[in-house]
C-alpha cells in the first residue's frame, strides 16, 4: 500500500500529515474538501482515504458512502474529535477500516496504517493459497515437439509487451495455463491475474460480473459488487471462451478497452482501469465474425498478437514425456508408487485421439494410478471409450483392408473420401487410417475440395 488521499480542511494539519507520511515512503496528495476529493480519487483511485468527519461542503461519511460504492477495496480511516466518537464508530459499520482521534498521534497513525497493509497481505496470501487449493493446475512440462517450442517461443516474445493477446485452441490444450505464464513474464507479473469463464456468464448479469454494480442498482444487487476489470486492475484479466460473450456486452468491453474506463451498473461515476487483455477460445471466431455474432472491431482489440495451441495429436511424441510427468504428479498426490506403463500401455497411449488433449490425458493418468494394484499400469485399466476406440479402429481398418484401400487402386482424393467416410467423419480416426496427422489430412481435403 503506497497511495495515501488525505481530506482535510485544516491547511496546518494536512501538510504536517502529508510531509511526515512522505518521509515514510508513501506517495500522498492532499484535498480540502469532498468535491476534491471526488476528482482526486475519479484521477487515480488511492490505497487509503484519510479523511476528517467534518468537512466545509460535506461529511466524510458521505465521501466514505461513495467511495466504497465505487471501489469497495479502498481502505478508509477516518479522523474525528472526542466529541464524535460515536459517529466515527458509525463509519466502521458503513465500511471504514478504523477510526481515529483528534489531536492526532504520528505514531498511532502510522501502527494503524501498518495494521492495514498487514491485513491486506494477509489477504493476499490466503486468496492465493485458496486459489491454489481449488484450481485445477496442469503442473506442465514443456514438449520437446516443434509445435511447443515454438508455443513458448511466442510467449518469450509477446508476454513483456503491451499487446492484447488471443490464444486458439481446442478445449483441454492449456491455454489458461500459457495465459498466465504471458502474466508471469510480463511487467504486471506482481499486480492480479484474473480469470473469467465467459462460457458461464449470463447476458443478465455479465455487466455485473465485468464492472460491477452498486447496491440496489437491480433485484438481488444486496451489495456493493467490484467487477472482474477493478480485481485485475494494474494486471492481467484472461476471458476465457471470449467468442460465447453476449453481442451486447461486446460493446460494453469494446468501449472500456478503447476508454479505459469502467461505470459499475447503477452508478454516474466512471473508473480508470489498467488492464491488460488476454483472451482464449476453442470457437471458430472467423465463422462467428461472418455471421455477425462476434464483432470485427473487438476482435482487432484481443487479437494484436495471436498464439495457437497445439492439439495432443498433433505431438504425439510428447506422449510419453506428459505421461510420466502427470504420473509422477498422481504418485505425489495420491501417495502411490507406480512405476511405470507396460509398452502395450504406453503404445494405446501414443494412438489413441485425445480430443480432450492434456487434460484428458492428466485425467486419464490420475485414474489409472488411483486404481493400480501392480507397479506398472497395464491396458486393461484404461477407461472403456478408450479401448473401444481402438476395437473400432481394428474394425474400420479390417473393412478398409478388404475394400483395397491403398494408394495402388484408387487415387489420393478418392482415398481420404473413402477414409472420411468410414470414420463417419471423425477426423482424427480418418486421419489415423490414412496414417497422417490430422493437419496434413485438413491440408489435403482444402486442396481437394472435400467438405464432410
Amino acid at each position: 500500500m503506497k497511495n495515501i488521499l488525505i481530506v482535510e480542511d485544516d491547511l496546518t494539519l494536512s501538510l504536517m500529515l502529508k510531509t511526515w507520511l512522505t518521509k515514510k515512503g508513501f506517495e500522498v496528495r492532499t484535498v480540502l474538501n469532498v468535491a476534491d476529493a471526488k476528482r482526486e480519487a475519479i484521477a487515480a483511485m488511492p490505497d487509503l482515504v484519510l479523511s476528517d468527519l467534518r468537512l466545509p461542503d460535506d461529511s466524510g461519511i458521505s465521501f466514505l458512502k461513495w467511495v466504497k460504492e465505487i471501489n469497495e477495496n479502498v481502505i478508509f480511516i477516518m479522523m474525528t474529535g472526542y466529541a464524535e466518537i460515536q459517529t466515527a464508530v458509525e463509519s466502521i459499520k458503513l465500511g471504514a477500516f478504523d477510526y481515529i482521534a483528534k489531536p492526532l498521534n504520528p505514531e498511532e497513525l502510522l501502527k494503524k496504517i501498518e495494521q492495514v497493509s498487514k491485513k491486506q497481505i494477509d489477504d493476499k496470501q490466503q486468496k492465493a493459497k485458496t486459489k491454489e487449493t481449488k484450481e485445477e493446475s496442469f503442473d506442465f512440462i514443456v514438449g520437446k515437439s516443434p509445435e511447443y517450442k515454438r508455443l513458448y517461443e511466442y510467449v518469450d516474445l509477446v508476454a513483456p509487451t503491451k499487446l492484447a493477446v488471443l490464444i486458439r485452441g481446442e478445449s483441454g490444450s492449456g491455454k489458461e495455463h500459457i495465459a498466465q505464464l504471458i502474466h508471469e513474464k510480463s511487467e504486471r507479473a506482481k499486480g492480479p491475474f484474473v480469470p473469467v469463464d465467459c462460457g458461464v456468464l449470463s447476458k443478465e448479469l455479465a455487466a455485473s460480473e465485468f464492472f460491477g454494480h452498486v447496491k440496489g442498482s437491480f433485484t438481488g444487487a444486496i451489495n456493493n459488487k467490484t467487477g472482474h476489470f477493478l480485481e485485475a486492475n494494474g494486471g492481467t484479466l484472461f476471458l476465457d471462451e471470449i467468442g460465447n460473450l453476449p453481442t451486447d456486452i461486446q460493446i460494453q468491453l469494446l468501449r472500456v478497452l478503447q476508454e479505459k474506463k469502467i461505470k459499475p451498473v447503477g452508478s454516474n461515476n466512471e473508473i480508470p482501469v489498467d488492464v491488460r487483455i488476454v483472451s482464449a477460445t476453442n470457437e471458430d471466431l472467423d465463422s462467428a465474425l461472418n455471421g455477425g455474432t462476434f464483432r470485427l472491431d473487438l476482435y482487432h482489440r484481443i487479437d494484436e498478437f495471436t498464439i495457437q495451441m497445439p492439439s495432443l495429436q498433433e505431438c504425439k511424441d510428447d506422449i510419453e514425456l506428459f505421461a510420466h510427468h502427470f504420473l509422477n504428479i498422481s504418485n505425489r498426490d495420491l501417495n502411490k508408487n507406480v512405476i511405470g506403463f507396460t509398452p502395450e500401455t504406453m503404445d494405446m497411449l501414443k494412438n489413441y485421439s485425445w480430443p480432450g488433449n492434456i487434460r484428458e490425458l492428466r485425467n486419464i493418468i490420475n485414474r489409472m494410478v488411483l486404481i493400480a494394484q501392480e507397479s506398472h499400469i497395464t491396458p486393461d485399466l484404461l477407461p472403456p471409450y478408450v479401448l473401444n476406440e481402438f476395437a473400432s479402429k481394428q474394425t474400420t481398418e479390417n473393412v478398409l483392408e478388404k475394400s483395397n484401400l491403398s494408394l495402388k487402386n484408387i487415387n489420393e482424393k478418392e482415398r481420404i473420401e473413402e477414409a472420411l467416410r468410414q470414420a463417419k467423419n471423425n477426423k482424427s480416426k480418418a486421419a489415423d487410417l490414412l496414417d497422417i496427422d490430422r493437419k496434413t489430412l485438413y491440408t489435403k481435403m482444402k486442396q481437394y475440395n472435400i467438405e464432410f
